[in-house]
């Protein structure tokens, strides 16, 4: 190359500058196809109203013939700055807290297994999504054996619940659970009187 410039009489940076000029100007096969890639990205993002992430577009594009990596759909969405929309999920607080209610103190202080059944039963409340509707689910639980003891299933949450599952718990054990401690969090279900 040196030689080359020596003979023409121009210099080798010259030559260079107006080589990658040259090549700025002409649009290489892939460039072409990545441009082409981005208008049709684009186009299935606005009919969807903007709420197609990759996983959606790389479906459609391939059922509308291309042949496109989910990678390569990514980085696309991404250099050019879309995404899809989630569903936010709905989420129940099952935990609230009664200002009023006095809170006993805490006699497991996490140590929930203490060596022997029925020494601590540990409950809570979740709720649950449903095709049916809301459900609430109250389940008792031995902190030893990590039996399941009792659950109920409600539409409300509730202290009747808790009662219910604590009378299935006692049920289930059939013997003295005398010194059993039932561990929960302070919801208001669970200090309810």
């Amino acid at each position: 190359m040196r030689r080359m410039a020596r003979l023409l009489k121009v210099s080798t940076s010259g030559y260079y500058s107006h080589v990658e000029r040259c090549a700025a100007t002409i649009v290489t096969p892939r460039q072409q196809r990545r441009a082409d890639l981005t208008v049709k990205i684009l186009d299935v993002h606005a009919e969807s109203d903007g709420t197609y992430g990759s996983p959606r577009i790389i479906t459609e594009l391939r059922e509308r013939g291309e042949t496109v990596s989910a990678k390569t759909v990514a980085a696309i969405m991404a250099e050019i700055g879309i995404e899809g929309i989630s569903p936010r999920t709905f989420k129940v607080r099952t935990t609230v807290t009664d200002p009023a209610a006095a809170f006993p103190p805490d006699l497991v202080r996490r140590n929930f297994d203490q060596g022997r059944l029925d020494a601590v039963w540990l409950t809570d409340i979740t709720y649950l999504t449903c095709g049916q509707g809301e459900t609430y689910l109250c389940a008792i639980r031995d902190g030893h054996s990590r039996r399941v003891l009792a659950h109920v299933l409600a539409d409300h949450i509730g202290a009747d619940m808790v009662c219910q599952a604590i009378d299935q718990a006692v049920a289930t054990r059939d013997r003295s659970i005398t010194g059993t401690v039932l561990h929960s969090d302070r919801g208001g279900e669970f200090t309810a009187g």
